[in-house]
């Protein structure tokens, strides 16, 4: 899975933010203000990957326990695909 094509995070006043460019943009109205692990994980989404790919990589770089690691990722995937912004 991966975001669809034409989503990039930019920052505005020390906040980030996903905004649809281009052919995205005629879809998808407005942006998806991103908290820092939110950032992390879109990242993570800019090329095809996994859940589990995903949840191995914030592991190995943050102190924090599998199973919420796993569930927040879990969370934050299916808010993206409720609207319509990943493409498996």
């Amino acid at each position: 899975m991966r975001v669809k094509q034409g989503f990039v995070v930019r920052e505005v006043g020390g906040k980030k933010y996903a905004v649809a460019t281009g052919a995205a943009a005629r879809s998808f109205k407005g942006m998806l203000s991103l908290n820092d692990m939110g950032a992390v994980i879109f990242g993570f989404l800019q090329s095809h990957t996994t859940k589990e790919e995903i949840v191995s990589k914030i592991l190995a770089e943050y102190d924090a326990p599998e199973s919420v690691v796993d569930a927040d990722v879990s969370n934050f995937i299916s808010q993206l695909k409720r609207i319509d912004v990943i493409e498996d």
